[in-house]
């Protein structure tokens, strides 16, 4: 490991021995300690961001450099879930939910001496809300509804709703809400994988990049406006940030353990026990989202039958899955939505293991079991295909025990290698594949509009999806329902088509929940105060190094 990083990341430190605190969701730090300004956090990521066009902020490692370089309208606490001022002072909304109006902090300047005020507000959330084809900047997935801002005056901005958007204020807090200048906002969506020619009014700001490798932060030295229930206030306590893209579990632990990095994110469940031993903190902050899952995609007609997908349900242990590769730290799913997710209902008796009533709905959708054990019906093999999605922890492990559990009761999947070249245009097809692994976080039922709305993630892929040779499926109660959770008003009855959406999901076997996925990071003892937001992405205004 001595090898890993150059000699200028490389350091000296004693690692005190600390408690194990396993799940945690803020640092490790007595009450009467005070933090030191000064030192660069090493934090090694799994991942290469891809954009970081904010909408585009729900993939976890763009997400991470985003919360250091962007601030947002609110902040959501993510002990209380409730919604904070930050760089809106405060806010109404009218009773229909329709209009919003936001009245902005004053002095707030993006890095670049540009004024965060009511006209820039406005124009981040009219891309945000419509889009700009123009420059292939797409809607984001936490705003529906949009119509169109106005800026009443420098630090005032109202915006208004084609139809009720109750999940707006929420929404202003999420990830992909992050506000950055005009200038940013000018730019070509292909040019925003640089890092660089994003520009917003964060505590840290970009200093360095080489694509794909490392990216370097350093505070801003005039940052101010923190949230405003935040004790802390001014710059951020550390002098910087090296992010380093490190694919290997085992080089990450390894760094890790041997003092070259601060913090990682990505430990899997297996490696937990070990950091731990060694007096490193392990950090599980839940995602509160769509549960991890495999999805089905009906306009495949191997699976277009619910008999099918209910039996495939019935055939999935998920019990013994999150036995076998996860923690504690993974619970088992008891719905499509995470039991910390507003509206959870917990639908554990129709999720039951049950391969001999598997074996009856296969029988009766006519599924007769062939030569070497796999079910047969007019000439075709029940033969089913699904990509490992390398964000997601132990995936490949995951979907491989799925298609072990599968084959008991004659169904085979093919499980393909998430980085192949033509994953994401066959992935988008239903006719090549049947399934998908799926999760998405965010902290507002409008997340379930996100996961399975034709227009949104589509991870049903309704209509096709991509493909032109099927465009048949097309559930118009699931999308009404949806609607209505985007739409309803009155949170009893929003909560309840929650409810009715979960409930739906399952008895439709659109969805086999798997387990409640957090994001599972590890730091030093030395490392203080890391943060993380409603749905576990890491914050490092408040973290200092205690060296």
């Amino acid at each position: 490991m001595a090898t890993f990083l150059t000699d200028h990341h490389k350091k000296k430190r004693h690692v005190l021995a600390s408690l194990l605190l396993l799940g945690s969701v803020s640092g490790v730090q007595a009450a009467d300690e005070k933090p030191k300004t000064g030192g660069t956090l090493i934090y090694l990521e799994q991942q290469a961001h891809t954009n970081l066009y904010t909408p585009a902020g729900g993939f976890y490692p763009n997400g991470g450099i985003l919360n250091q370089i962007t601030d947002k309208l609110t902040y959501q606490n993510p002990k209380t879930l409730e919604i904070e001022p930050w760089i809106a002072e405060s806010w109404t909304v009218n009773p229909e939910n329709t209009e919003y109006t936001f009245k902005i902090r004053p002095g707030v300047t993006f890095s670049d001496g540009t004024p965060l005020d009511a006209k820039a507000v406005a124009k981040n959330f009219d891309t945000y809300g419509l889009g700009n084809p123009a420059l292939n900047q797409p809607v984001s997935e936490v705003i529906s509804n949009y119509d169109h801002s106005e800026v009443i005056d420098p630090l005032t901005v109202k915006f208004y709703f084609k139809k009720p958007s109750p999940g707006f204020l929420q929404g202003t807090s999420a990830i992909g809400s992050g506000l950055v200048s005009l200038s940013t906002l000018a730019r070509n969506f292909n040019q925003l994988g640089s890092a660089k020619n994003v520009i917003g009014s964060g505590p840290f700001v970009v200093s360095s990049e080489k694509l794909g490798r490392e990216l370097k932060l350093t505070a801003r030295e005039d940052y101010n406006w923190a949230p405003a229930k935040f004790s802390h206030q001014g710059r951020a306590w550390l002098d910087g940030i090296t992010i380093l893209v490190t694919p290997e579990d085992s080089v990450r632990i390894g760094a890790l353990l041997s003092g070259q990095a601060d913090a990682i994110r990505q430990i899997q469940a297996y490696d937990e026990k070990r950091v731990q031993e060694q007096g490193f903190t392990v950090y599980a902050p839940a995602t509160r989202g769509v549960n991890n899952s495999v999805v089905f995609r009906p306009d495949n007609p191997l699976v277009a039958d619910i008999r099918v997908r209910q039996a495939l349900l019935h055939a999935t242990n998920a019990k013994e899955i999150v036995d076998t590769l996860f923690s504690a730290n993974y619970p088992q799913a008891t719905s499509p939505l995470a039991k910390t997710a507003a509206g959870y209902v917990d639908l554990s008796q129709k999720l039951t293991f049950d391969p001999a009533q598997a074996s009856r709905l296969l029988d009766d959708a006519g599924w007769k079991t062939g030569q070497q054990g796999i079910r047969q019906k007019e000439g075709k093999s029940l033969t089913l295909t699904a990509y490992e999605s390398l964000p997601q922890p132990q995936n490949k492990e995951t979907l491989q025990l799925v298609a072990q559990q599968w084959a008991k009761v004659g169904v085979k999947l093919n499980v393909l290698a998430g980085d192949a070249g033509s994953k994401t245009v066959d992935s988008l097809d239903p006719l090549k594949t049947a399934v998908a692994p799926a999760m998405v976080g965010r902290a507002d039922p409008d997340v379930l509009k996100s996961q399975y709305y034709p227009t949104v993630r589509n991870v049903l892929l309704q209509k096709g999806g991509s493909s032109d040779k099927v465009q048949n499926f097309v559930d118009a109660h699931l999308n009404t329902l949806l609607d209505g959770i985007a739409t309803e008003t009155d949170r009893s009855k929003r909560l309840a088509l929650v409810g009715e959406v979960q409930n739906y999901l399952i008895d439709q076997a659109y969805v086999i929940p798997i387990f409640e996925e957090p994001q599972v990071f590890a730091g030093a003892a030395t490392t203080k105060g890391i943060e993380f937001e409603a749905v576990g992405r890491p914050s490092f205004y408040n973290t200092w190094l205690d060296k």
